[in-house]
């Protein structure tokens, strides 16, 4: 696995795992300017506001990205975002 800044020292959005150039683009669409404004975020809302806000319907791989960022943030191990692909997927299932 790729080595990751402490938690602590996470200053920008690209610090995070799985958030690169296009993934802090998409946190600052919806008004997250900093890595510690993830803590408590409903990943689902986060990407209803994104698609809401762009008009247009992302990926919704996007879900999962947002989920690992948010947990990461929230104390959880980095793991990769494809981690988090099935319980997405179950969260959308449940409605």
């Amino acid at each position: 696995m790729a080595k990751y800044l402490e938690r602590d020292a996470v200053i920008a959005l690209e610090d995070l795992p799985n958030i690169g150039k296009a993934g802090a683009a998409d946190l600052r669409c919806i008004g997250i300017l900093q890595p510690g404004q993830l803590v408590g975020q409903s990943p689902l809302q986060m990407y209803e506001k994104l698609c809401s806000t762009t008009g247009a319907r992302h990926d919704p791989c996007v879900i999962d990205v947002f989920m690992s960022a948010v947990r990461y943030m929230e104390g959880a191990e980095p793991l990769p975002w494809w981690s988090y692909t099935a319980e997405r997927k179950r969260l959308l299932k449940s409605g």
